[in-house]
């Protein structure tokens, strides 16, 4: 019977105490415990940052690529092998900034992919510089007069391209949180759950106290499907911010949209060559 356990691979994760990506960890191992998914069924993707160093804790595939750039290699190897679920974990910065043409196309194909975003606002690895969803005027090491530039807001931005599974939570709600998950992995197509964090090290105003007076859960008095009513809850941020699925509709996948690849992997159809001898 699959444990807990399972999903561990004995690494001690290189994160500060108190930090919320301990819970994100907890929580996804939880999801899939859940939903019987064995770990040779996962294949994780991240790019950089501290929220990218999760797939190394767990035991599973994985690919660790560039800043990012998470999303291109998560949608080749979902075409190159479309049974495997494939998941990222991404920070703010990695996904809304250096990633954000990517994540702008992913809505647009919808891949059969889970994007978890770590969202505490900030960029944890490189010691606390604004990140996309730094609100305007913050002061931070690398912004010593406030940032200049008004915060994304991904939800919004999801909802409007027609992302076809759009949810919130935070690292603090560890059970609605893996709830949303296990949501966001059941469904077909591209899911983005975005995921309100502290970050303990660098952003002293969003933090645990500042959301629990703010966060409250929601299940939508609307059709799911309803776009605008989707957006315009999409609005409500700052006294009190809402967590749950905003938006989900259902679409062809990226995958289905590729005739070849209908009935049977891409990968069943090479014919690799018999390398065990050179490993062995």
């Amino acid at each position: 019977m699959l444990s807990y356990k399972d999903f561990d691979n004995g690494t001690v994760p290189a994160w500060c105490p108190g930090c919320g990506n301990f819970a994100i960890l907890d929580a996804f191992k939880k999801a899939l415990l859940e939903l019987g998914i064995e770990p040779y069924e996962i294949t994780l993707v991240s790019g950089i940052g501290q929220s990218s160093k999760l797939p190394h804790y767990l035991k599973c595939n994985g690919f660790n690529g560039l800043h990012g750039r998470s999303l291109p290699v998560a949608t080749g190897i979902s075409v190159a092998n479309h049974k495997q679920k494939v998941i990222i974990f991404g920070g703010d910065g990695d996904t809304y900034g250096e990633g954000g043409n990517h994540l702008l196309h992913a809505f647009r194909r919808n891949p059969n992919i889970k994007l978890f975003v770590h969202n505490n606002a900030v960029y944890g690895l490189t010691k606390g510089q604004a990140s996309p969803t730094t609100e305007f005027g913050r002061r931070t090491k690398a912004q010593p007069f406030g940032s200049l530039s008004e915060p994304l807001n991904p939800i919004a931005f999801a909802i409007a391209m027609n992302c076809s599974f759009v949810a919130r939570s935070f690292s603090g709600s560890p059970e609605h949180l893996k709830n949303i998950m296990k949501m966001a992995i059941n469904h077909e197509g591209f899911a983005l759950v975005d995921i309100l964090q502290i970050c303990v090290s660098f952003n002293k105003v969003n933090n645990f106290e500042w959301y629990k007076k703010r966060i409250y859960e929601f299940n939508a008095d609307y059709d799911l499907s309803d776009k605008l009513k989707a957006f315009e809850k999409s609005q409500e941020f700052d006294e009190r911010i809402p967590l749950g699925v905003f938006y989900s509709n259902s679409r062809p996948t990226f995958e289905k949209n590729i005739p070849v690849i209908k009935d049977k992997t891409l990968v069943s159809m090479q014919n690799f060559p018999d390398i065990t001898s050179l490993i062995c």
